[in-house]
């Protein structure tokens, strides 16, 4: 699943955005994480200077660090443009005008995922990238995306047809050019991305954001109703191709694609598989909706599940992107790769558990405020989807490791056997309780899936279990009263919006700060501060750096991810 209004890579208004930054899901972030280990790999990036291994640890301390903050300052920002979007255009647009664009692009979606085949993970996964092959991969995507483009041009008849509405043939034939304008932005945003230009990519997600936003706020004060959604999207992109384009400063050369290209889409392939299942079992219920319940409460959905899904974008986002990095250069490292899953568990326990329990309760004031009144349906269904959240913010870290210990055939393998198990779950969700039972149903099993899918991740791993447990069970433990102090509010007090969202907000935050009387929460609080004090030391530089300053960074090597 995926927000609209720009929210994300399955929703209307950004679904090609987040598939040229490679989000297509959240559980696998694969596209563009599962290679970057080219952080210790590239000769461009990893290998650096000859330092001495006390350097390069520090080095690769401060690299996460620094790379978690930049990326997060970029998806942050993206996050506040977004939330401006959110508010204006939900009063100016209907809830049918963004179900419309969402039933489209859950379908056209699936074009660009084999519009990418996973060609960008490849590209940044390749220790070395040759001319030739570079250009050939330039080619190869090009010819992907006048495919794909033409291919969902021809069906724009067909998709009408079967959702009964002889709008979105026209709507349909707007969005196809965006498969072609993402085949030229994906190995441009590749080559930026493996040269690790973080705060680079930041600021082109931030800025192409914001044009796409302005033009589908302008489209929409002139009455443009859904064009406004197409305006965003394309805007959006024009302004990424550019920007990229001026980075990475490509050369065509004369079309050929040389055989020498062949390992680079294999290794996609994989990427691809994984996406793939991934990617239906997350739009599936969006086509589901849109046939039996219509466009109106599709639109309802897709705005509940994008306000869902930004903390997962804004907070799991940036770490998988430094995390798989880091962890893929420990393969070799036992202990520290432990360390580093114990310490990525502790954070996005903290980070995302609570945020999800908060946002469950206080759903309604939430819509109220950023939505409006017309958008009231849309607070139950956050509430359930909320469940969801917490099993993906946690089952997240089951992709960082099977990508970083090189097991991503096994990850498809368990892909192929669960996700057909989430897809089912939509269609006996909405046949039992309509829009809710689906959305309660998703969560319920993908808090299920948590168990077999951490095991078979680990199994055979030097990963343990204790590793995967105890640092989520504290976090796990308090989030029940944060969530039970929030409702308290709304449920005793008759409050504005405004004043519900922060005395709830507020009162979430008192369990919290009681459990800090116990030891153990203190640790984990000390764990995740050294990281971010970690964020602020110079980068080491040559053999100069000694012993002491890469002990400085241990506690940090707990929370880096």
């Amino acid at each position: 699943m995926t927000p609209a209004g720009g929210s994300s890579a399955r929703h209307g208004t950004t679904a090609s955005d987040a598939q040229i930054e490679a989000a297509i899901d959240d559980t696998a972030h694969t596209t563009e994480t599962l290679a970057t280990d080219a952080i210790a790999q590239s000769p461009t990036v990893g290998d650096g200077p000859n330092l001495p291994p006390t350097a390069q640890k520090s080095s690769l301390g401060h690299t996460a660090s620094r790379g978690v903050i930049q990326t997060l300052g970029g998806l942050w920002g993206k996050t506040a443009i977004q939330l401006i979007s959110t508010i204006v255009l939900a009063r100016l647009l209907t809830p049918e005008d963004f179900g419309l664009l969402v039933s489209i692009t859950a379908i056209v979606g699936v074009a660009d995922l084999v519009r990418d085949f996973g060609l960008t993970g490849a590209i940044i996964q390749s220790k070395k990238l040759s001319e030739e092959i570079w250009r050939s991969v330039l080619w190869l995507s090009v010819a992907l995306g006048v495919v794909g483009t033409l291919a969902i041009a021809g069906s724009a008849w067909l998709i009408a047809g079967f959702y009964q509405n002889d709008q979105l043939i026209i709507l349909t034939l707007a969005v196809a050019p965006t498969l072609f304008i993402n085949s030229l932005c994906m190995p441009l945003q590749a080559r930026v991305q493996k040269e690790m230009k973080f705060g680079l990519m930041a600021k082109i997600d931030v800025v192409s954001m914001l044009v796409g936003v302005s033009a589908s706020i302008v489209a929409g004060l002139l009455g443009w109703g859904v064009w406004a959604l197409v305006v965003l999207q394309g805007g959006a992109l024009l302004y990424r191709l550019v920007a990229l384009w001026v980075a990475a400063r490509p050369t065509f050369g004369r079309p050929r694609i040389s055989k020498a290209v062949i390992p680079l889409v294999s290794t996609g392939g994989s990427i691809f598989g994984v996406q793939l299942l991934n990617y239906f079992a997350r739009n599936v219920d969006n086509v589901v909706i849109a046939a039996q319940l219509g466009t109106g409460v599709l639109g309802q959905y897709s705005k509940a599940y994008g306000l869902f899904l930004l903390p997962l974008q804004q907070l799991n986002g940036p770490l998988g992107r430094v995390a798989l990095p880091v962890l893929s250069s420990l393969q070799d490292d036992a202990e520290r790769y432990r360390r580093y899953v114990r310490g990525a568990l502790l954070v996005v326990g903290y980070l995302t558990l609570p945020t999800f329990g908060v946002l469950a309760a206080l759903s309604g004031p939430l819509i109220d405020l950023i939505l409006g009144p017309q958008w009231t349906s849309a607070a139950m269904i956050l509430s359930l989807l909320s469940i969801a959240g917490i099993a993906q913010g946690i089952g997240n870290v089951q992709g960082w490791i099977y990508i970083s210990l090189g097991r991503v055939h096994r990850q498809l393998i368990y892909y192929v056997v669960t996700r057909p198990i989430v897809i089912a779950s939509f269609f006996v969700g909405i046949w039992w309780n309509g829009v809710e039972g689906l959305a309660l149903l998703y969560g319920l099993t993908t808090l299920a899936l948590l168990v077999p899918g951490f095991w078979l991740a680990i199994r055979g791993t030097f990963v343990r279990g204790s590793d995967i447990v105890s640092p989520v069970l504290r976090p796990v433990l308090v989030v029940p009263f944060m969530f039970g102090a929030a409702w308290a509010v709304g449920a005793y007090t008759d409050l504005p919006a405004i004043v519900h969202l922060l005395v709830g907000g507020l009162a979430s935050l008192v369990p919290l700060a009681l459990a800090m009387a116990i030891p153990a929460y203190r640790r984990d609080m000390n764990q995740i501060l050294a990281f971010v004090k970690q964020v602020r030391k110079p980068k080491p530089k040559g053999p100069a750096t000694s012993a002491a300053p890469a002990a400085q960074t241990t506690p940090a090597d707990g929370g880096t991810a």
